[in-house]
């Protein structure tokens, strides 16, 4: 879908998955739309959200709109029309006549079309004052934080209310080229030297990882999960591959017994309930515990907890040694899916095949036995 395309309900979905600090890979995921679409948004303001359309009481809506498409499907007069939305007959009149007349009318497209005619971006301040526009280029090419800009003038100009700029004002006019305010060439004189705003919601390259609400940390996981005495604790991850294809790999402590579940996608509400849907399926004495890693892809872990009774505890940042039973699975993994392998092209039939296949391979952790027949003792053993 092209960016001049998107309705303002998407738009705005975009942009508040933006502030809450979401890559543009999986806003496009999220949004079902190309990440091409998203960056182009995205770059166009510079990475700052503009402000909300909103749509004067007078103005037609949507809703109004598909009533006249109707109508005139229906073969009805612009006069029972109007007298239906309780419009003026000129009113509708005017509308079908600017947007194609009787034949060419559609609802969306007069929708979108309205909305572009209502954009009036007013001249923003730096543009209208350019004393104040050269005072502030000045300082940007001293390599002064528009934060200290914006202090100096007040300070500068006390009596001159004419020469005052908010640091917003000065970032959107750096970030957002369109304006045509400050050359592009300053943004380099900013700290950090980027050519886009990040929400302060972004992590460690704009991801969410190790924002988890409510998350258990790995350090109040019991002792019998660290001993690996118990059957039932699980550790997980994902396994990603090209276009942004994933499965989920999954690890009992125990007996190194392996589960894969295919995903659409990596969204939380995705993730979890595949997730459930597998532990469902386990003997009681075998849901446990999961050990995951900071992927914000479980954010959801409460509700999983909730529909499984399975407690979920979260590695430390940057430390995938703590799930070392799922990244050693995870590699042997690689033989079968190598980097770069479109995940999604493969049924579930044939991930449990896989699965099969390592859980039926002797490992010498398990002093040769197979994870399949250590987990059956397992399981044996606590009836």
């Amino acid at each position: 879908m092209r960016a001049s395309r998107l309705s303002n309900e998407r738009r705005e979905s975009l942009w508040s998955a933006w502030k809450s600090g979401h890559r543009d890979r999986q806003i496009a995921h999220s949004l079902s739309m190309s990440r091409k679409t998203v960056r182009a948004v995205v770059y166009l303001h510079g990475g700052c959200a503009p402000a909300a359309a909103r749509r004067a009481a007078r103005v037609l809506s949507l809703a109004e709109r598909e009533s006249i498409s109707r109508g005139i499907a229906a073969g009805e007069s612009m006069r029972t029309i109007a007298r239906r939305l309780k419009r003026s007959a000129s009113t509708v009149s005017r509308e079908i006549a600017r947007h194609g007349g009787r034949s060419a009318y559609r609802a969306s497209r007069a929708d979108r079309q309205a909305w572009r005619r209502a954009a009036r971006p007013k001249r923003c301040l730096l543009g209208l004052n350019r004393r104040l526009c050269e005072a502030v280029s000045s300082k940007l090419m001293l390599e002064w934080s528009p934060q200290q800009i914006s202090g100096w003038l007040k300070i500068r100009y006390a009596d001159d209310q004419s020469m005052r700029v908010s640091h917003e004002t000065i970032y959107r006019s750096l970030f957002i080229q369109a304006r045509g305010v400050l050359k592009k060439q300053l943004i380099g004189h900013l700290r950090s030297a980027r050519k886009l705003r990040h929400s302060r919601n972004s992590g460690i390259r704009g991801e969410l990882r190790g924002r988890i609400p409510d998350a258990v940390s790995i350090r109040e996981r019991p002792a019998e999960v660290e001993d690996r005495a118990v059957p039932g604790h699980w550790e997980g991850d994902l396994v990603s591959g090209s276009k942004n294809s994933h499965i989920v790999s999954l690890v009992e402590r125990h007996s190194r017994f392996t589960a894969l579940v295919k995903i659409p996608n990596r969204e939380t509400v995705t993730v979890v309930n595949a997730l459930t849907r597998q532990i469902r399926r386990l003997p009681v004495s075998l849901r446990r515990s999961l050990t995951w890693d900071r992927g914000h892809e479980l954010a959801g872990h409460k509700d999983f907890t909730i529909d499984t009774k399975v407690q979920v505890y979260f590695c430390d940042p940057h430390s995938p040694w703590q799930r070392g039973s799922n990244e050693n699975t995870n590699g042997l993994l690689r033989q079968y899916f190598p980097k770069g392998t479109d995940l999604s092209r493969h049924s579930q039939a044939h991930l449990d095949r896989i699965a099969l296949r390592l859980n039926q391979r002797p490992r010498e952790t398990l002093g040769f036995s197979t994870p399949a027949d250590k987990l059956r003792e397992s399981v044996a053993s606590t009836r």
